[in-house]
């Protein structure tokens, strides 16, 4: 299986549970799965995470070759997940909103069978358009979706994870 990671589960992790230079684990357990090919990010999305100069973009500049998937988007498929998935015609604006999303989605897409989109976002299936959530586009389109919790648990996250 391969876990895709939206980008808010990198910059949540480093805001909030898994500061660097405190659980420097989660880091190390991470780079890990990355570099076993368990863990990707689109370029898409890699681009969010290093648009700024922070611990996180350097992270994840000195693991890039490991983290970012090396294929490309399927137009069609990231046209069908904007229009069936957040809705037709949506304005430039809307596109804005929405962000990177529709591409992890397309990617996952892809795949579906061997393919899971990590993300922060929690279901809301009464949102509609443009403030659709990750999950509920994924459900739409039967593409397994979990948290970043799931995700640690799938692959066993234990701060003494290098020691067993």
């Amino acid at each position: 299986m391969l876990y895709l990671l939206d980008a808010n589960v990198l910059i949540d992790s480093q805001n909030a549970h898994y500061e660097f230079g405190r659980v420097d684990q989660f880091w190390e357990w991470i780079a890990f799965h990355i570099e076993e090919g368990r863990v990707k990010m689109p370029l898409e999305i890699y681009q969010e995470i290093t648009a700024k100069s922070d611990r996180l973009a350097e992270w994840a500049n000195n693991i890039k070759s490991d983290l970012v998937l090396n294929e490309e988007v399927v137009p069609e498929l990231a046209n069908r997940v904007i229009e069936n998935g957040y809705a037709p015609n949506l304005t430039a604006a809307d596109m804005k909103h929405i962000g990177q999303d529709p591409f992890l989605i397309a990617y996952a897409l892809a795949n579906i069978e061997e393919r899971i989109v990590v993300t922060r976002e929690k279901r809301a299936p009464k949102k509609k358009g443009k403030n659709r959530r990750i999950p509920d586009v994924c459900d739409d389109f039967g593409i397994k979706c979990c948290d970043q919790w799931e995700f640690g648990r799938a692959l066993d996250f234990r701060t003494d994870w290098n020691f067993s």
